[in-house]
C-alpha cells in the first residue's frame, strides 16, 4: 500500500513539471490557428471589395483605400511563426530528462535514508508500547497525556522534569519540578533543579524565580553544594564580586576530596581574581594514612592502587547494597577515573538496592545530577 502512495506522489511531481511543457505547445498551436483565421478574413475582405467595385458601389479610389486598410489590419495582427522541429525535439528531451530526474532522485534518496526492509509501526502500537521501548518524544507524549488526565500524579511530574531539561524545554521543566515539590514534598534537590531550569530558560540569567528556588533549597539544606554555587552566581550577576568570592571560597573549603565540581568553582574564583583555598589535607587515622601512602607511590602504582580500592568497594556493594555512602563514593570514584559507563551502571544498581529508601533515592538523584550522569 505504501508503495502505491509513493508512486502516486512521484507521478504528481512529474506532472507538475510536464504540464507546463505541454501547455506551451498548446498555446503555440492556438496562436497559429488564430493567424490562419486572420489571413482567411483578409482574403474575404479583398473579395468583397472587388465585388463592390465591379457593381459600381464604390469607386476605384475608394476600393484602393479599402484594400490598404484591410492589409493594415492584417499586418498589425500578432503573428507567431510555426514551431520548428528542433523546438519539439528539445521539448521532448526536456520532458524525458525531467521524468528521469524526478524518479531517479526520489528513488535514490529513499534508498539512501529510507528503511523499506523494516515492518510497519502503527501509531497505536507505538503509543501503547512500554516506555523503555519508545523514542523520547513518544514517551513524553504518553506521560503528558497521563498527566493531563491525572494532574496530581507527582511521580509523573518528577519523571518528566529531567527529560524536559535534556531536550531543552526548560520552562516546562521548571514547572514540572515545582509540581513535583508541591505534590511529593519539597526537597533541596527539587528546589535546586527548579532553579537550574529557570536559569536555563533565561539564558543563564538569575531571574526572580531562580533566586526564590535557590533560597528554598538553602533553607532545606544550607550545605547543599549546588545551591551554594548558584547563590554565588546570583551575587556575581548582582556585581557583588566580594560576596561571590566569599561564597565560593567557603564552598571550595568544604568540598570533599575528589569532588567533581571543585574544578569549576576554582575556575570561577580565579576568574574573579581571588585565590582559591588549598585542597583539604588528608584525614587523620587509617584512611588518611592510606591516602597519603597511595599518594607517595609512582603514578602507575598509584593508579593500580586506586583502581584496586574502587574495585574492592564495588565488590562489597554488590554483596551488600544498603550502604548509601558507599554507593556515592563509588559513583564519584568512577567519574574521577573517567569511567562514566561504569558510573551509570553503578547508579542503576544503587537505585535497585535503595528501592525502598525514598531519602536514599533522593540523594542518588542529586548525586547523578551533580556528576552529570542523567544525560
Amino acid at each position: 500500500m505504501i508503495w502505491l502512495v509513493f508512486a502516486l506522489l512521484t507521478l504528481a511531481a512529474a506532472l507538475s513539471v510536464l504540464v507546463p511543457l505541454a501547455r506551451a505547445r498548446t498555446l503555440a498551436a492556438e496562436t497559429a490557428s488564430r493567424q490562419a483565421l486572420d489571413v482567411a478574413f483578409y482574403e474575404s475582405e479583398l473579395a468583397a471589395i472587388a465585388r463592390d467595385e465591379a457593381r459600381g458601389l464604390i469607386g476605384a479610389a475608394e476600393a484602393q483605400a479599402a484594400r490598404a486598410e484591410a492589409a493594415r489590419r492584417l499586418i498589425s495582427a500578432p503573428a507567431t511563426p510555426g514551431e520548428p522541429q528542433a523546438s519539439r525535439v528539445v521539448r521532448a528531451g526536456a520532458a524525458l530528462l525531467a521524468l528521469l530526474i524526478v524518479f531517479g532522485v526520489g528513488l535514490g534518496v529513499y534508498l539512501r535514508i529510507g528503511a523499506p526492509h523494516l515492518p510497519d509501526q502503527p501509531l497505536l502500537a507505538r503509543r501503547t508500547a512500554p516506555l523503555e521501548q519508545m523514542d523520547t518524544m513518544a514517551a513524553i507524549a504518553r506521560v503528558e497525556a497521563h498527566l493531563a488526565a491525572n494532574p496530581d500524579d507527582g511521580r509523573g511530574h518528577e519523571v518528566l522534569a529531567p527529560i524536559y531539561m535534556q531536550i531543552g524545554r526548560y520552562e516546562q521543566a521548571a514547572n514540572a519540578f515545582a509540581q513535583a515539590s508541591r505534590l511529593l514534598g519539597a526537597t533541596p534537590q527539587r528546589a535546586a533543579a527548579e532553579a537550574e531550569a529557570h536559569m536555563m530558560a533565561a539564558q543563564g540569567r538569575m531571574v526572580p524565580q531562580a533566586r526564590a528556588a535557590i533560597a528554598r533549597a538553602l533553607a532545606l539544606d544550607p550545605s547543599m553544594p549546588q545551591a551554594r554555587f548558584y547563590e554565588g552566581l546570583a551575587a556575581e550577576e548582582d556585581g557583588d564580586k566580594a560576596r561571590a568570592a566569599d561564597l565560593w571560597s567557603r564552598l571550595l573549603a568544604d568540598a570533599p576530596p575528589g569532588a567533581p565540581w571543585a574544578t569549576t568553582v576554582r575556575a570561577k574564583l580565579e576568574g574573579l581574581g581571588a585565590t582559591p583555598p588549598a585542597p583539604p589535607a588528608p584525614r587523620a587515622g587509617p584512611a588518611g594514612e592510606a591516602a597519603a601512602a597511595i599518594a607517595s607511590l609512582p603514578p602507575a602504582e598509584r593508579m593500580a592502587a586506586v583502581r584496586g580500592m574502587v574495585d574492592g568497594l564495588a565488590t562489597r556493594l554488590a554483596a551488600d547494597g544498603r550502604d548509601l555512602e558507599g554507593w556515592l563514593r563509588l559513583l564519584r570514584s568512577y567519574v574521577t577515573l573517567g569511567e562514566r559507563a561504569k558510573a551509570v551502571e553503578a547508579l542503576a544498581d544503587a537505585r535497585r538496592a535503595m528501592a525502598d529508601d525514598a531519602a536514599g533515592r533522593e540523594r542518588l538523584a542529586a548525586a547523578a545530577r551533580e556528576l552529570g550522569l542523567e544525560n
